[in-house]
This record gives C-alpha cells, sequence and structure tokens, in this order.
C-alpha cells in the first residue's frame, strides 16, 4: 500500500467511512486493511468484490471488515450500508 495514502488517512481525521476494494493491481484489500487497522481501529471499511462465492464472504469476515458489498453495486444496497455507518 502507498506510503502516501497511509499518510494521508493519518492526517485526515475527517474521513468517516473507507470502501475497499478486494482486487487491485498492487495490493489486495486484504493487505490494505491490515495496514489501514494498524493506524486506525475504528473506522468503518467495507469491502467491495465482485467474488461474491461463500468463502470470500467468509473472508472478508474473518479479517474483520465491518461490511461488504458486492459489484456490481447496487446503489439502494450502497446507501443502506453508507447510512448503517454513518448514522452512529
Amino acid at each position: 500500500m502507498d506510503k502516501k495514502l497511509l499518510i494521508f488517512l493519518k492526517k485526515n481525521k475527517e474521513i468517516d467511512l473507507i470502501l475497499m476494494d478486494i482486487k487491485m493491481p498492487n495490493v489486495d484489500g486484504y493487505e490494505a486493511f491490515t495496514k489501514i487497522r494498524a493506524i486506525n481501529k475504528t473506522i468503518p471499511i467495507v469491502a467491495q468484490t465482485s467474488y461474491s462465492f461463500p468463502e470470500e464472504i467468509e473472508k472478508i469476515k474473518q479479517i474483520g471488515f465491518n461490511d461488504f458489498i458486492s459489484k456490481p453495486i447496487d446503489k439502494e444496497k450502497l446507501f443502506l450500508i453508507v447510512k448503517k455507518y454513518m448514522n452512529k
């Protein structure tokens, strides 16, 4: 994960929610999740994946993501997830 992004997250405390793609070119979402959690243990992180197999969903839960959404993203489901974490 890019060090500039981690510095950005440390400096910008107003970030309230992260939507994390699981499959990315340089680093996967699991590794990025772990690095973000090392600097911020409370920010909600929602996994986005087009691989909605039960094994993938279980891995997302075991790693500790707050939630997940399947791609292609249904905007109504996305709005519900955002509402869930922004109303706390």
